[in-house]
């Protein structure tokens, strides 16, 4: 988003600019706003597989993961915030959006790098989302079905065709200019995402209440009983991208694109007192909340289905009755990323749509906008390639999902390629340059041992959820009624 360059601020009635002085419109934001738009971004679909993931690795090894990956997401979310404004982080020029920050303090190469990053991190989650809402929409059906005709029936449901319904509804919303603009969609999402969070952290309780017995272990899934040796360990490494993906939060710190949520969370604070130390209290408060509701999520998920509990909690069933509450916990999870999708995917539209007109600024076809009369909606602007550029992607990340249809280790497979590059090694990166560190020294050692040891815990995650894909698509059979 370009800067605004305004000369005269127009004044309110109070004396006060109604523009800060980079010309944009006066910031209003505080540590409350802060910290609620950073809980509402990153409690979402990770929460599902927390209770699997504990599972995995027991109730020593599971909370300790989560309470390193939380504190690991705080310290560097601290150190991001002060890389906002360059060269000082007070006084400085104000850095609109993560990579930007990236460029200002690392330089260009080292920017590209942060955008593929970037863009990869996008495209997966895209990927990811298409998979489990069209899980979630099964998990309805099923859910009515089993009602039916009761728990022991197979009720077999093919999810392709829910992908389908997921893809056509995304091609729609794809073509609406400025969805970005929006303002309801966070409301919406923060809404559904804390619905179904709440009502799984709910039925879990009830579950655990209710008494039965269940297989737990300090270790988690038992070599010899659950699993075998090779298996647990992929199994761990697994659980722990998918902790990563619970922790997608660096994004966010900055930007999740302001311009489609709104929630440029440091981009909307007021400048008195200086907007780093106001975000810092706000991650501390923000990180704080969601691991608690984090590890109630995943250890009261864990208490209730032990060793054996799914990789998704709410479409796993684990939980049959009250049906009806179960399916409006999934139409909840379906509606929140179908609004998702769309907050991830406009970055990637606005990419290649503007290096099209950079590239071929006379084309027509390219730049041209025609009006279309819709009814009931009045006029919508229609481009030809946005249309067919949109639409595409929109088919490939499908088809992506139909031959990856693996709730669990796909959001590995996200979490583990993000977390390192974007949460770990540029924010620490640019506070070691930023701060002018000598190398070798104390504070610039551990900081590139935490980096190097987040490296090697991202690899062997992704290592971990690539084998269980090469896993699943060995028993998986395509097109085949999913069970």
């Amino acid at each position: 988003m370009s800067s605004m360059h305004i000369e005269n601020p127009e004044t309110l009635a109070d004396g006060s600019k109604n523009f800060d002085e980079d010309g944009r419109a006066k910031r209003t934001g505080t540590w409350v706003t802060a910290s609620a738009h950073i809980i509402t971004a990153v409690i979402g679909s990770g929460v599902l597989s927390l209770a699997w993931a504990i599972a995995q690795m027991g109730w020593v090894a599971g909370p300790a993961v989560l309470f390193a990956f939380s504190f690991i997401t705080y310290f560097t979310s601290t150190l991001l915030a002060d890389c906002y404004r360059s060269p000082d982080p007070v006084h400085g020029k104000r850095n609109y959006t993560y990579s930007e920050v990236v460029k200002a303090n690392l330089g260009g190469r080292k920017f590209q790098l942060c955008g593929l990053a970037q863009y990869i991190n996008l495209v997966g989650v895209t990927i990811g989302y298409t998979i489990t809402a069209s899980i979630s929409m099964v998990a309805v059906k099923r859910s009515n079905c089993f009602h039916k005709h009761g728990h022991g029936d197979k009720c077999y449901i093919n999810n392709y065709p829910f992908m389908i319904v997921f893809a056509c509804i995304q091609i729609v919303l794809s073509q609406i200019p400025n969805f970005h603009n929006l303002s309801w969609l966070s409301i919406v999402a923060a809404v559904m995402s804390f619905a179904y969070s709440s009502i799984g952290l709910g039925l879990s309780l009830a579950k655990v209440a209710g008494g039965g017995h269940v297989r737990t272990s300090l270790t988690g899934v038992q070599v010899g009983v659950d699993v075998s040796g090779i298996e647990k360990v992929w199994r761990m490494f697994q659980a722990i991208g998918d902790i990563a993906f619970a922790y997608a939060f660096s994004n966010v710190l900055i930007e999740i694109q302001a311009k489609m949520w709104s929630i440029m969370l440091q981009d909307t604070l007021k400048s008195s007192p200086p907007e780093n130390r106001v975000m810092k209290r706000a991650s501390l408060i923000g990180i704080m909340t969601t691991t608690l509701f984090y590890v109630l999520c995943g250890c009261l998920g864990y208490a209730a289905f032990g060793n054996d509990a799914p990789g998704n909690f709410l479409t796993g069933f684990g939980f049959y009755e009250p049906f009806w509450l179960i399916d409006f916990a999934n139409v909840c999870i379906a509606v929140h990323l179908i609004g998702a999708y769309q907050v991830f995917v406009q970055p990637i539209f606005g990419f290649v749509e503007k290096w099209g007109k950079e590239k071929w600024p006379e084309s027509q076809f390219i730049n041209g906008e025609h009006a279309v009369k819709v009814p009931l909606c009045g006029s919508l602007n229609l481009n030809f390639f946005r249309m067919l550029w949109r639409t595409t992607y929109v088919v490939i990340t499908a088809v992506i999902a139909m031959l990856f249809p693996f709730f669990n280790d796909f959001l590995g497979l996200i979490g583990s390629l993000s977390f390192w590059p974007l949460t770990v090694y540029f924010p620490i990166e640019m506070y070691i340059k930023k701060s002018k560190m000598q190398r070798f020294s104390f504070t610039w050692t551990w900081l590139k041992i935490l980096s190097w040891v987040c490296f090697i815990i991202s690899i062997i995650s992704a290592v971990g959820s690539i084998q269980g894909l090469a896993l699943d698509l060995k028993k998986y059979k395509p097109f085949q009624a999913q069970q």
